[in-house]
């Protein structure tokens, strides 16, 4: 009868056991998307029909591009709107914007799509410099606001986008602060949350090597796209969806 009833006691605590695990495998469903500089969240419709389709919460930050601080409380505004913990998404200077706003307490993962992990005490100018890119010179307004030459667009930002729509892109940029540039981190998210990293191969706009840098000193799980160039998540919303998904599955709170 004791043997029956041990039996039975270890049963029930294996099963309360395997469903702790069940309820902890259980991936985070809220994303947010953060896009980088000279671009807006439009770009990242094709990784928000995957991710929507697969069953996430998926919100778009749409931030000013018209100072560090600016957008960085736009994207903490969109956070605060979110019901439970988060994965947060930044491409290129979007990296910079989750880096500072991924320090919000539901914020369980970052991601970064060839993305700027700066360190506190860097900027973005300061490791172009380090790690050198094969882009143009930006064009500078008149108000110091940057854009990228429209008939530099296509083979500097997207090279392995469409002609039509890079040429489209090229003509719907948003001007963007060159004070966004020379922001710093005074206390990076990348040291205390998980984070997964996208190299995107033949970037142009910043060096691979550079991406390279980010993923390793912030031990980001790491994946690179061969031929990808720095609009890497509209050329292959495949692989980043599936790394977001993985950035959901495995963060947990």
């Amino acid at each position: 009868m004791k043997l029956k009833k041990l039996t039975l006691a270890a049963g029930i605590l294996m099963a309360m056991a395997g469903g702790v695990a069940q309820a902890e495998a259980q991936p985070v469903k809220n994303i947010v998307l953060v896009h980088g500089a000279f671009v807006g969240g439009a770009g990242w419709r094709p990784v928000y029909d995957r991710l929507t389709h697969d069953g996430y919460k998926v919100t778009l930050v749409q931030e000013p591009l018209t100072g560090f601080p600016e957008d960085v409380t736009a994207t903490r505004r969109i956070i605060d709107q979110q019901n439970g913990p988060v994965i947060l998404v930044g491409h290129s200077y979007g990296g910079a914007i989750i880096t500072e706003a991924g320090n919000d307490s539901k914020v369980v993962g970052l991601v970064y799509i060839a993305a700027h992990a700066l360190d506190n005490g860097e900027t973005e100018a300061i490791n172009g410099k380090k790690f050198p890119n094969s882009a143009h010179p930006f064009a500078k307004s008149t108000d110091g606001y940057l854009t990228i030459a429209p008939e530099n667009y296509h083979s500097d930002f997207a090279a392995d986008l469409p002609d039509a729509q890079a040429d489209f892109e090229a003509h719907a940029q948003m001007p963007t602060n060159a004070a966004v540039f020379t922001a710093n981190m005074p206390d990076p998210a990348w040291k205390t949350k998980p984070s997964w990293y996208m190299v995107a191969k033949a970037d142009k706009i910043i060096n691979p090597d550079l991406e390279r840098m980010y993923a390793k000193r912030a031990h980001s799980h790491t994946v690179e796209i061969a031929g990808a160039s720095h609009s890497v998540y509209e050329s292959h919303p495949d692989d980043v969806a599936k790394l977001i998904e993985q950035a959901a599955l495995h963060a947990q709170p």
